[in-house]
């Protein structure tokens, strides 16, 4: 059976300025975080800022699976130093059999490269910060845009208390503050506006708008 994503702890590898500002921003939102550097100075600088801190080379799966990686459902490689070392550290997670793979990536045949071997998700930091990723990280969304504080669009699967309820029905707009603009059906390549009697199901994919706070409440009903 495949694992929950949401099951377990969060791993952050890589202890740079991204890195730790993303641990620090996953344990700022309540989530229980390993954080995973080969640099004994970061280590030690961190390890009383941060729940758990572990030194390890990521590139070596039998590290990583010691350290319990195995076990979670979430991972993100913030090494930004070493390309070689970000892929072969996703690689290992891969085989480790970790649901959910975050990595970031410093240029386009860089994140290719990262696709190719594993990772569910890549990111730039330039267009991400540590604290946009976390909420994208924890939440249902499948990415998301901000046009300033007030709007957003996102990708979002059915949450399930929507699905078999018709779109007309829900008043997401009165109850939840979004707006369902568009959808993708199983099986279908592009997406389309939504129809008003349409009927929801767990394996559509939503297009909303409305504030990021909005969407990451809306992403995480249950």
């Amino acid at each position: 059976m495949a694992r929950n994503p949401d099951d377990g702890g969060i791993a952050v590898i890589g202890l740079g300025r991204f890195g730790s500002h993303l641990a620090e921003s996953l344990s700022a939102l309540g989530h229980e975080v390993l954080a995973v550097d080969r640099d004994a100075h970061l280590v030690q600088k961190w390890s009383s800022l941060l729940d758990q801190v572990a030194q390890a080379d990521s590139t070596d799966e039998q590290a990583l699976r010691q350290l319990g990686l195995g076990d979670l459902g979430r991972a993100v490689v913030a090494i930004g130093a070493s390309v070689e070392a970000s892929v072969l550290t996703v690689l290992a997670l891969a085989e480790l059999g970790v649901p959910q793979i975050w990595a970031r990536a410093t240029s386009a045949q860089h994140a290719k490269i990262l696709s190719s071997v594993g990772a569910h998700h890549v990111v730039f930091p330039e267009a991400e910060t540590g604290e946009g990723l976390a909420h994208l990280i924890v939440s249902r969304m499948l990415d998301s845009v901000e046009f300033g504080e007030a709007f957003a669009v996102a990708r979002i699967r059915v949450p399930p208390p929507l699905r078999g309820h018709r779109t007309n029905e829900m008043r997401l707009l009165d109850r939840y503050g979004v707006r369902v603009i568009g959808i993708r059906r199983p099986g279908e390549h592009r997406y389309r506006y939504i129809a008003d009697d349409l009927e929801l199901d767990e394996d559509m994919i939503l297009i909303v708008e409305g504030t990021i706070e909005q969407l990451q409440r809306f992403a995480a009903l249950s």
